[in-house]
């Protein structure tokens, strides 16, 4: 399981989700969406329409993956921190039963508020 103990577990940009898709498809249930994508150097991320999938590629080869499948029915609470003028990195906090506060770090391409609205319609 990824150490979701770190400040920041990854600090992601948005991607392709085609350049995912044979990854993480195996774990995908039967009407499960995929809604966006981010990417970091190897890790990336996913949001379904049901949970988020965190995707933590391991050893030289990368073939190892540890896949981590954290769904929106357990979040408590969740914020999210736009972009600024020098700060150009957004963030996503949330806090999930059990396990506790999980902070994803995206570059400032990535539509924050989006994530947001997809949180909430499934959370709220």
């Amino acid at each position: 399981m990824i150490d979701f103990s770190k400040n920041t577990v990854f600090k992601l940009a948005p991607c392709n989700p085609q350049d995912i898709a044979p990854t993480v498809q195996p774990i995908i249930i039967h009407g499960e969406q995929v809604m966006a994508c981010f990417k970091a150097v190897r890790d990336f991320v996913v949001f379904t329409d049901k949970r988020l999938i965190a995707v933590n590629v391991q050893g030289v080869t990368g073939k190892k993956k540890d896949f981590t499948s954290l769904p929106y029915s357990k979040i408590q609470a969740f914020s999210i921190e736009t972009a600024g003028t020098f700060d150009l990195d957004a963030e996503l906090d949330l806090w999930f039963s059990g396990l506790g506060k999980v902070r994803l770090e995206f570059k400032g391409s990535a539509d924050i508020r989006q994530l947001g609205h997809l949180i909430a319609s499934h959370v709220l």
